[in-house]
């Protein structure tokens, strides 16, 4: 998956913003314009792009496990976030249900009315695969 192609993705859920609070090159992405999601960095100049995402902490460590690319959180808390290295290695598919496991994770932590809005607006729905929305 590309940075444009987590971009799209990111900003596909209920209320994502995408913001730059740490200045330029570090896009921050938060539900309702409370808490932050998800974290890219990288991808310009020939650097290889890397997202945070929030995660489960068995699920965290299983996914470090399994795919060399997924490390603890660079500049998070090591125990609920990871870090993971766009270079290909990690499914798509696989990388859409962690960025969808960060969003409702996160949007759990919201203000009931705020939670409830937007969880009842994702539902089940997922974003689609990187090239399978006629881009």
């Amino acid at each position: 998956m590309t940075p444009e192609q987590f971009i799209d993705a990111a900003l596909w859920f209920p209320e994502a913003r995408e913001s730059e609070p740490f200045g330029p090159g570090a896009l921050v992405y938060k539900v309702a314009d409370q808490k932050m999601f998800a974290l890219l960095t990288g991808g310009t100049g020939g650097e290889r792009a890397t997202v945070n995402l929030k995660c489960d902490p068995e699920l965290a460590l299983e996914l470090r496990g399994r795919y060399p690319a997924v490390t603890p959180g660079w500049h998070m808390n090591k125990r609920h976030w990871n870090s993971v290295r766009l270079d290909g290695t990690v499914p798509d598919d696989e990388l859409l249900e962690m960025l969808a496991h960060s969003y409702t994770r996160v949007a759990g932590g919201l203000r009931r009315a705020d939670r409830d809005r937007v969880l009842a607006v994702l539902g089940d729905e997922a974003p689609p695969l990187p090239g399978t929305d006629g881009r």
